[in-house]
């Protein structure tokens, strides 16, 4: 399961993609439009500000904008951003390796082997899957059916 912050990181996310891409869109306003607590917000945009996908912009017309493109952010890298690998079994994570506690032989593991194949189709969605895809109707069906 994905946790509630990697939620409303995506939810953030598509909504500065949704909004005009040379108006920020205030704090209170994704926050309202998305039913994310304020306070709570902050600190995820905080965090995807210090991790290059949103920018900050002070003043009368400041706010939030996407850094990067939304077709370049994909749902994968913000939850492996947030909530860190998005591996089933410790042995089988890209970027967090370990090898299992109770593992006798990880190359004979039939748990390994199937979460493997699992592990294997959960990255190439989440890797695929954009911000952008979220955007338009199709695409959002699209993405839904193959998550």
């Amino acid at each position: 399961m994905i946790s509630q912050k990697a939620k409303y990181a995506l939810r953030a996310l598509a909504a500065l993609a949704r909004s005009n891409d040379k108006s920020p869109m205030l704090i209170a306003e994704i926050a309202d439009q998305q039913k994310i607590p304020k306070k709570f917000l902050e600190q995820i945009l905080l965090d995807l500000k210090h991790r290059g996908l949103v920018m900050s912009k002070r003043g009368k017309d400041g706010g939030y904008l996407l850094l990067r493109p939304a077709e370049e952010i994909t749902f994968g890298e913000v939850l492996r951003m947030i909530d860190g690998p998005i591996a089933p079994l410790p042995c089988l994570s890209q970027t967090a390796y370990r090898k299992c506690d109770d593992c006798l032989n990880e190359t004979e593991c039939e748990i390994r082997h199937v979460f493997a194949r699992v592990a294997d189709a959960t990255r190439e969605v989440l890797f695929s899957a954009t911000i952008a895809d979220t955007l338009n109707e199709k695409n959002r069906f699209t993405v839904m059916l193959a998550g």
